[in-house]
């Protein structure tokens, strides 16, 4: 459910038309439902009430922007971070440490000292070798660094092969037949409280049972560690709980979910956590976008939208399907190619595309976009970064300031010897 719904013909972002978000910001535009967001983390929350004080993080990839983060934090989520940059922004958002995890393969050593100086709750160990270089970084301060190891536990999701993350040949985690000996060598360096495992095996899951093998694999590790002699009290299960972008669709829910996790890790005695994102912040937003003209196609007109594969990458990246609709109800029909005006055929949203017939000047959004849109945004073409909106019952402000492309020009230099 989100709110996003017609009110009189035209669609409102809760109780805001959104041709007045249009008016007032401008187009292209993210649009953002704080209700939607709430309620999808208390829905999630939910789902896993029969755990015993699971530790809930939104990844911050999904969306990072300071007020979606806020709302998130006071309905007690933190924060699962892949970067310096995401672990500040969650501290900016007054996620407190105790509830932000480091994740990622490629942590720098600057990230990881950032990580200690931080005091977070968990690194996400990737390898050996990253292991070794946290451990020497957080003994050198008298300290030990707590930490889970990642493991690839060679199941596929059945996601796209972008986003697959739990296979063999990923680059994410140590593989599951090296993980005792892994876990034996770093547990023994003085630097680390290792007393963790964490697994994740890809993002839109829409099927459960690829989870399950995983976390099965992961019980049976952790008995054989703690046969070893080894401590574990906390496991990370990631997340990738998929959301439907298609109307129609249907995909298992928190409540699913957290019934297949209370099942197959019933007799683990761990805190487990948690790492959701795109099944909190996917249906939570739209990309408001204007008709700049229809043209004449040899099949099928193409309508060009002010938005583009700079604004919104994963129909160019993945061949990702966005449900699209006019802000404005009509009961005309039209086949069309929806596209952008970027330099290239890859800047295509939707081809033989079934939708209301629109013409320029119209408004229109599409759907689902508020996981990985703003967030992976480019300046290709010397486009600029487009504004965002967070939306409350009546009220709406802009939470992400449009970034034309003239201040990304005045970030550059030509250097004297050019002159």
């Amino acid at each position: 459910m989100d709110h996003f719904k017609l009110t009189d013909g035209i669609l409102h972002a809760e109780d805001v038309p959104l041709p007045t978000i249009a008016q007032e910001v401008g187009t292209p535009v993210y649009v953002y439902s704080r209700a939607t967001l709430g309620r999808h983390a208390r829905v999630f929350r939910e789902g896993l009430g029969e755990l015993d004080n699971p530790l809930i993080l939104f990844a911050v990839k999904a969306n990072p922007n300071l007020a979606v983060l806020r709302v998130l934090q006071r309905e007690g989520f933190g924060a699962d971070v892949v970067s310096g940059g995401e672990l500040r922004r969650a501290l900016a958002a007054g996620m407190t440490p105790d509830k932000i995890v480091f994740s990622g393969v490629g942590k720098t050593r600057a990230e990881l000292e950032l990580g200690l100086d931080t005091g977070i709750a968990q690194f996400n160990i990737e390898s050996r070798e990253e292991g070794r270089e946290l451990a020497e970084l957080a003994a050198a301060r008298g300290e030990k660094a707590r930490c889970a190891l990642r493991i690839n536990p060679d199941v596929d999701a059945g996601t796209h092969e972008k986003i697959s993350t739990g296979k063999a040949d990923n680059k994410f985690g140590v593989p599951l037949h090296h993980a005792g000996e892994a876990f034996a060598e770093l547990g023994a360096l003085p630097g680390l409280a290792l007393e963790g495992l964490a697994i994740h095996i890809g993002s839109q899951l829409a099927d459960l049972a690829p989870l399950e093998t995983a976390f099965g694999k992961i019980g049976t590790l952790l008995g054989q560690l703690r046969e070893a002699g080894h401590t574990i009290t906390r496991v990370d299960l990631g997340g990738g709980l998929g959301v439907p972008y298609r109307t129609g669709e249907s995909f298992p829910s928190p409540a699913d979910y957290g019934a297949m996790v209370a099942r197959v890790t019933r007799d683990w005695g761990v805190q487990l956590v948690f790492e959701p994102g795109r099944v909190i912040a996917g249906n939570a937003g739209v990309l408001l976008t204007r008709v700049v003209r229809v043209k004449r196609g040899l099949n099928n007109p193409f309508v060009i939208v002010d938005a583009a594969m700079n604004d919104l990458a994963r129909p160019a990246l993945y061949g990702a399907w966005h449900d699209f609709e006019p802000v404005a109800q009509t009961e005309e029909r039209m086949t069309a190619n929806i596209v952008g005006p970027i330099c290239e055929t890859g800047d295509t949203f939707a081809t033989n595309r079934d939708c209301p017939a629109l013409v320029a000047g119209d408004l229109a959004v599409f759907r689902t976009a508020g996981a990985y849109g703003a967030t992976m945004a480019s300046s290709y073409n010397s486009r600029g970064f487009v504004p965002e909106v967070l939306v409350s019952g009546s009220d709406y402000a802009v939470v992400a300031d449009r970034i034309d492309a003239g201040a990304i020009m005045d970030a550059e230099r030509v250097p004297e010897w050019l002159d």
